[in-house]
């Protein structure tokens, strides 16, 4: 949850300093789903609260190296690179969102996903070792 109010936070309060408005991740995804804003924000809420919290811990974490935060970190950039590459040509904005917003808008994106990912490394930490019995 944490990571997913920091990103947000980040899309809608410090991305306006550095692009002039706000990256509003859900009112995008509720356009793509051709539904109301609240579906937006419950898609929003559900993948970075669950999906990628669940893929994160029991797909990527074994398979990325260094200590958690890092190991999270990097699970942020291959998010932003899903986004960059799939999402944003689907939403209309291009790859790489060359549409709209350009170099500035995936630079925010790259570090809101990274802090994203920085913070659920570091907050699930390192699985328990198990013992034998």
């Amino acid at each position: 949850m944490v990571g997913t109010a920091v990103l947000t936070m980040m899309t809608l309060k410090i991305a306006p300093m550095i692009l002039g408005h706000p990256m509003d991740i859900p009112a995008m995804m509720s356009a793509m789903m051709g539904g109301p804003p609240v579906l937006g924000w419950m898609a929003h809420i559900i993948l970075g609260v669950v999906v990628f919290p669940v893929a994160y811990t029991f797909v990527a974490f074994p398979f990325l190296p260094g200590p958690p935060p890092l190991r999270g970190a990097l699970w942020g950039v291959a998010l932003w690179i899903v986004v960059e590459v799939m999402v944003m040509p689907m939403a209309g904005n291009g790859l790489f969102n060359s549409t709209h917003g350009g170099s500035k808008a995936v630079m925010v994106a790259l570090m809101g996903h990274v802090v994203y990912g920085a913070l659920l490394g570091a907050i699930a930490g390192k699985p328990e070792p198990t013992r034998a019995r």
